[in-house]
């Protein structure tokens, strides 16, 4: 069995004139927290949705476990995405089904699992991100942002899936609540021994959660390494963006008066 997972090689991904991802690279142990940092239109909700089937490169392959699933489409495609899991950006709730339907969708219209089961699990599910029964019956637009992302977590893991992908998990919160989503994702993925991939700017999410940590810039993964080494990564875009400083080799396109 690969010790990678995931395993992304020479993608390429454009969308008309634009090149979005140029001959991007990156490897994700099986079992680890991956965090990939990079600043907005770098293409890291692209290479996820690459990942995903959502998109498909022009150029290079990707694998899952050894298996290549570039291209792949209908029911292999169904049943490689069977083993993921994804909270996203904005919780992506449906607004007009309560909590714990939100949270059994996927085992419910994707695993054809039968309501009662399907909702004895979300309960469960609800109850590891900190969320009681009388949640449950509540619908999206009851909740504050901080509970919609814990309704978002519980669905991720609702199918104890293999892998997670966590997209700008602690955007829209205060620090004291993106504190408390980090350390919900590190307890649920310890407790489901996953492989995750999260796309975050912010630094002190990326610290807590990830094992590792690479750097998208300009569409390629321009540094890889440990949670550990992003300090002394020896490479002057990360050191820029890690420390937030508006000087350095990274330009922002901003106009001036």
């Amino acid at each position: 069995m690969s010790e990678n997972h995931i395993e992304l090689k020479n993608i390429h991904k454009s969308f008309g004139p634009k090149e979005v991802l140029h001959g991007l690279n990156l490897s994700v142990k099986r079992g680890h927290s991956m965090v990939v940092i990079g600043g907005s239109g770098s293409g890291k909700s692209v290479m996820l949705k690459c990942i995903l089937g959502l998109l498909s490169p022009e150029e290079g392959s990707i694998h899952i476990g050894g298996r290549d699933v570039t291209g792949m489409s209908g029911a292999n495609r169904d049943e490689v995405l069977s083993h993921f899991g994804m909270l996203f950006q904005s919780a992506a709730l449906f607004d007009s089904l309560p909590v714990w339907q939100n949270v059994a969708f996927g085992l419910i219209q994707g695993k054809a699992m039968n309501r009662k089961q399907a909702k004895e699990i979300a309960l469960e599910k609800l109850a590891q991100v900190g969320l009681g029964a009388d949640v449950a019956e509540l619908f999206p637009a009851e909740l504050s942002g901080g509970m919609q992302k814990r309704v978002g977590l519980a669905r991720a893991i609702a199918g104890d899936p293999e892998i997670i992908f966590f997209d700008e998990p602690t955007t829209g919160l205060d620090p004291i609540m993106a504190d408390v989503i980090n350390d919900l994702i590190v307890d649920c993925v310890k407790r489901l021994g996953a492989t995750t991939i999260s796309i975050t700017h912010d630094m002190a999410s990326a610290r807590k959660i990830a094992d590792d940590i690479a750097m998208i810039y300009k569409g390629e993964i321009i540094w890889q390494g440990t949670a550990e080494e992003v300090d002394n990564s020896g490479n002057d875009h990360v050191d820029q963006f890690i420390h937030g400083r508006a000087e350095g080799p990274i330009q922002m396109d901003v106009l001036k008066p």
